[in-house]
């Protein structure tokens, strides 16, 4: 595709409005200066004064932080970069996308409800948003003539290009998916293994490095064993496959997926059918693995992939000439982008809002999979479900991706709609946590829950 071309046309720069000015949105208002289709000057965070420092620390001078929408209209007025503490002061100004970036669940909604009932299009960084109710909410700026869109720099729309490109040209997918944030860096000269600031002593890895002639799930087994002491499954890249399948019809071999701590040139031959000397159960699969390396060999970069069948031997011989990742028999290859830039990237997605008014996802996006939470231990009511950390990660509870369907009092909750609530029952080890466990009073989340359910569900 020709970018230049694509986007050509415009009357005017795309005029955005960034709320989480975190890692992600404030990549974004950096690399927003060198864009020339766009516009980027209004920020809003927790505070006035954090959103007003993000701006600051990109060299702009001319902030006004503004309380009200009054004083940011005439800030607007003045040509000012507007930093505000709440979107409504701010949300009837004259921008186009909303990048909502905050990965808070209850207060993304409320953004995002918020823009589209002021004719805003909106760039959904936050997934956990966007997996609960995301197809929802796309469907209803839909039908007031804007989009809602995954972003690109974000796994989830990377992912979706590159499935929908290799569909496009007829591959045959047996899967893809993404590689964890963290690499598994093996030094075979200490035995230890370090990812994420951890380190841990792991000479048995050093037995089991490379696949070779070896049972797939035997490998894969004993690397786990080796790196027990390390997470080896996370809730955001869980987070972020169910938010590509509202997008495309590709689903987890196991709720919990397989995860495998993998060398990059393993992955076409793991993710691969047990027939084919594999891990999988059948094609179409999503999943996850750990990109395992040794120091200074090249990362995978937490970025995605797609597996496809080889169909034509002679053809994939040559490409396997080029450097091309084939399986060690032949039938599959993986094709892949090494790379999430953040908010570098995203203004191809929110350009593509503004300007075409098309997401970066299905035009029609659906509830597929629901990311659920499930128990670690046992949990006594009582308990506030506090989503902590850069990844938004609950004590005690871990996730699956099971067939979406209503949310209902006796049935598993979506992960992110019981973040930050408190438990009203005991929950035990092993079960997930049911919508009926969980004091969901004012909740935004779950009415807009609700209204999804009722769109794709009656």
């Amino acid at each position: 595709m020709n970018f230049h071309e694509y986007f050509s046309g415009a009357s005017r720069p795309v005029e955005t409005c960034i709320v989480g000015t975190g890692g992600f949105g404030r990549s974004f208002l950096a690399q927003s200066r060198h864009v020339p289709l766009m516009n980027s000057r209004i920020a809003v965070d927790l505070d006035s004064a954090t959103a007003a420092a993000a701006l600051r620390s990109l060299g702009i001078a001319a902030i006004a932080e503004c309380a009200s929408a009054e004083e940011a209209s005439s800030a607007w007025s003045a040509g000012k970069a507007i930093a505000a503490g709440d979107l409504a002061h701010v949300v009837h100004l004259p921008f186009d996308v909303l990048v909502e970036a905050t990965g808070h669940p209850e207060g993304g909604a409320r953004h995002v409800d918020l823009a589209i009932r002021n004719g805003k299009h909106v760039a959904l960084v936050s997934k956990e948003v966007d997996s609960v109710v995301g197809p929802g909410l796309a469907r209803r700026a839909g039908a007031a003539g804007k989009v809602v869109t995954p972003v690109d720099g974000d796994q989830p729309s990377l992912l979706i290009g590159l499935v929908t490109w290799a569909e496009t040209l007829g591959f045959e997918i047996i899967c893809a998916g993404k590689s964890s944030e963290y690499d598994f860096v093996y030094d075979p000269a200490t035995g230890l293994l370090a990812s994420n600031g951890q380190e841990i002593e792991a000479a048995a890895l050093g037995d089991c490095l490379d696949l070779g002639d070896r049972d797939a799930a035997e490998l894969v087994a004993a690397r786990s064993i080796a790196a027990a002491r390390l997470p080896q499954r996370a809730v955001p890249d869980l987070c972020e496959l169910a938010v590509t399948s509202h997008s495309v019809d590709l689903v987890p071999d196991r709720p919990d997926l397989h995860c495998p701590i993998a060398r990059i040139g393993e992955v076409p031959s793991l993710f691969s059918t047990r027939a084919e000397g594999g891990l999988l159960r059948g094609d179409r699969r999503l999943d996850v693995f750990h990109c395992l390396r040794l120091p200074g060999e090249v990362s995978f970069a937490g970025g995605v992939f797609v597996v496809i069948r080889c169909d034509d031997a002679t053809s994939w011989e040559l490409l396997a000439g080029k450097g091309h990742v084939i399986s060690r028999n032949g039938t599959a290859a993986m094709i892949y982008l090494p790379r999430h830039l953040l908010g570098l990237e995203a203004a191809t997605s929110v350009l593509e809002a503004g300007l075409k008014g098309r997401s970066s996802g299905a035009a029609e996006p659906r509830p597929r999979l629901d990311l659920i939470a499930v128990a670690d231990a046992d949990i006594a009511a009582g308990t506030v479900l506090s989503a902590t950390g850069h990844h938004h990660a609950i004590a005690n509870l871990s996730s699956a991706l099971v067939p979406a369907a209503p949310v209902a009092d006796g049935e598993a909750a979506p992960f992110y709609l019981v973040a930050n609530r408190r438990l009203i029952r005991d929950v035990k080890a092993g079960d997930p946590v049911r919508l009926g466990d969980v004091e969901l009073g004012g909740s935004l989340l779950l009415a807009l829950r609700r209204d999804q359910d009722a769109q794709f569900f009656r």
